[in-house]
């Protein structure tokens, strides 16, 4: 292993070590990931006696959301895609599992027959409202163990990060930036 060595002279007046940066090197991105896959196993822990994984049921809570808040009207894939931060390729291989089990259908636009909607089921929209129950002993759990004022900070900063305000702040266009797939 290579050693770093710094020449200058501690405050004892002898020479010290300097660390290796992998051994300081305090990586954001790392810790965001290994964090979201710890929440993202209890979510799914939770959520298997369902059937369903934590990403599944964000999918079908998005669908509900976004429903919701068009007074009715399903969601375009498109914008699905766009508010879940993925590219539509990953939405509809994410889609598939949730179709094939009835919990969604895709339906044609009335206005436009090239655009989808994504519409949650009455199986689906049953599973989902099951769901909650189990994420909310999970999410509540997290809460405790965190303190509710720290989970808040936690959940406002990842929010902040997803947004178009933060790829704004970093200087890259939120329209040129890169989605990844559902996992």
């Amino acid at each position: 292993m290579t050693e770093f060595v710094n020449i200058s002279e501690s405050d004892e007046g002898t020479s010290k070590k300097e660390k290796s940066p992998f051994e300081t090197l305090a990586c954001t991105n790392t810790a965001v990931r290994r964090a979201a896959r710890r929440l993202g196993n209890l979510y799914d822990e939770a959520l298997a006696s369902l059937g369903l994984k934590a990403t599944q049921v964000a999918l079908l809570s998005e669908i509900e959301r976004m429903f919701t808040a068009a007074g009715g009207q399903s969601p375009a894939l498109q914008d699905l895609a766009l508010n879940m931060a993925v590219q539509i390729s990953a939405l509809t291989h994410a889609l598939r599992p949730l179709i094939r089990d009835g919990l969604i259908e895709l339906q044609g636009d009335e206005a436009d027959k090239r655009v989808k909607r994504a519409v949650l089921t009455k199986t689906g929209s049953e599973r989902l409202h099951q769901a909650i129950v189990h994420w909310a002993i999970v999410n509540n759990r997290v809460d405790e163990i965190l303190g509710k004022e720290a989970a808040a900070q936690l959940r406002a900063l990842a929010d902040f990060v997803a947004s178009d305000e933060f790829l704004t702040a970093y200087g890259v266009k939120p329209a040129d930036s890169f989605t990844h797939d559902l996992d």
